[in-house]
């Protein structure tokens, strides 16, 4: 079961600066939850991001750079690639960025979508789900309080 996990707007901004444009603690929890102990497949700006590599994860870096080889990671060239060296984990997840979930949206069998109800300025996107191949199966709203700016919604889509 290959998963895309992401916290898109309604505008599906993602992010800008290669940053979140919001906070969410707890949409940081449900990721960490879900992803820990699991292959996470990331393109290399998205990696870069991080302060760190994220605790009990195995982090699944696509690049075309040469030579790119950061410690503690699995660097290959392609999606198909990064799904090949996952293979072990019944539950890989593709966490971004945008080039990454629109290759994503062709392979991935589920979708983690936390949608943060505004919308913001931004320079990556979530791609489009076609509501004819993807269906709703799992719905949390959570409204906006003293630790989140922003009410968002976990939506869990599986491929119809």
């Amino acid at each position: 079961m290959l998963t895309m996990i992401a916290a898109a707007a309604e505008n599906n901004a993602l992010g800008k600066d290669n940053d979140l444009v919001w906070h969410l603690p707890d949409d940081f929890k449900r990721f960490k939850r879900l992803t820990s102990g699991h292959h996470i497949i990331m393109g290399r700006k998205t990696f870069e991001s991080f302060p760190k590599l994220l605790p009990d994860r195995t982090h699944v870096i696509i690049t075309r750079k040469k030579d790119y080889n950061p410690d503690g990671c699995i660097v290959v060239n392609s999606l198909e690639e990064a799904v090949k060296v996952s293979k072990l984990d019944d539950q890989p997840f593709i966490i971004g960025g945008g080039e990454i979930y629109k290759m994503g949206m062709e392979i991935a069998d589920r979708i983690e979508l936390t949608r943060v109800h505004g919308e913001f300025d931004a320079d990556t996107y979530f791609p489009e789900i076609d509501e004819n191949k993807w269906k709703v199966v799992k719905d949390q709203f959570h409204e906006k309080d003293e630790k989140h700016k922003f009410a968002f919604t976990y939506l869990t889509y599986e491929r119809s």
